[in-house]
């Protein structure tokens, strides 16, 4: 049962599954679409990562990666990366700076930013199943660095909307996804839009208490409702954390093993312009820019 929030007569969004992942060195797989991305999709993916000075080699030796029929949003919680590209322009993603690309009919990606000169970096990497009419259109990138983003009292609207603050990011609507800090103790409720039943919290650091106590590194999943999502921050650190919410996907999940399209023609049609598009980066030659990264191919 739902409890009621004090002072509203609304009832309290309640926890329905935890999770700590897998991890592999720095990142840790939080959710695929072959588990929870099945039943919080649109959401259908989440990495975090953390990653120390003397472990961001491993930025470097990531190899370049398709995807189809999906968009990436990559934030930061603490550090600073660096982007490069002849199109987009040059510059530094902090906190509540992000990368958005929408890969749509087909990209390659995965050297597109590096890191700045902080000492520890950490962040979370989405992917969203995008709708039908955008899955195979063309693909959109861009970077929006931290003061070129909005947010409402204690949350930075990376993507949709929320009281009133509208993200400057290109996303589909129907969907909700916020970067938050509360100070130690703070009470925070979030009240989502009308239909969006999924709702869902990953802490990169401090305790929070919601319907049960959220410890750092977890990933939470909260029971399909309107309800509102009431926070509060433990005592004695900062809590950080991304929260989504958005009206359900309608669509099956069709899987490759980058894309997710909502049909197995779209999908054939995603994996078909990805081998396409890996015979002109073959021989594109050396794409690398003077910092060392190599801008998305599409």
């Amino acid at each position: 049962m739902n409890a009621r929030v004090q002072g509203d007569s609304l009832p309290r969004r309640g926890i329905a599954h935890r999770t700590r992942g897998h991890g592999h060195g720095p990142i840790t797989r939080l959710m695929s679409p072959s588990d929870l991305g099945q039943r919080l999709k649109p959401f259908v993916f989440l990495d975090t990562f953390s990653i120390g000075r003397e472990a961001m080699s491993a930025l470097a030796d990531m190899p370049l990666h398709p995807h189809s029929g999906i968009a990436t949003v990559t934030v930061f919680t603490e550090g600073e990366a660096r982007y490069s590209d002849p199109e987009l322009g040059t510059g530094t993603l902090t906190y509540g700076g992000v990368e958005w690309m929408r890969a749509g009919s087909g990209v390659w990606h995965g050297k597109e930013i590096s890191p700045g000169d902080a000492a520890w970096m950490q962040g979370f990497q989405l992917w969203l199943a995008l709708p039908a009419e955008l899955e195979n259109a063309a693909p959109v990138s861009c970077y929006i660095e931290a003061a070129g983003m909005r947010h409402s009292g204690p949350a930075h609207v990376i993507i949709g909307s929320y009281e009133g603050v509208q993200s400057p990011v290109p996303a589909p609507a129907g969907i909700n996804y916020l970067l938050v800090t509360l100070k130690a103790g703070q009470h925070w409720t979030y009240r989502p839009p009308t239909g969006h039943t999924v709702g869902w919290l990953a802490l990169a650091k401090g305790g929070l208490q919601a319907d049960g106590p959220i410890r750092s590194g977890e990933m939470v999943v909260f029971e399909s409702s309107e309800a509102p999502i009431v926070l509060h921050a433990a005592e004695g650190q900062d809590a950080v954390f991304v929260l989504g919410s958005a009206v359900p996907h309608p669509h099956d999940l069709h899987l490759g093993y980058y894309s997710v399209h909502t049909s197995s023609a779209a999908l054939e049609k995603g994996e078909r312009r990805i081998a396409e598009l890996e015979r002109t980066l073959r021989a594109s030659g050396d794409r690398r820019t003077a910092v060392g990264t190599i801008p998305v191919f599409r």
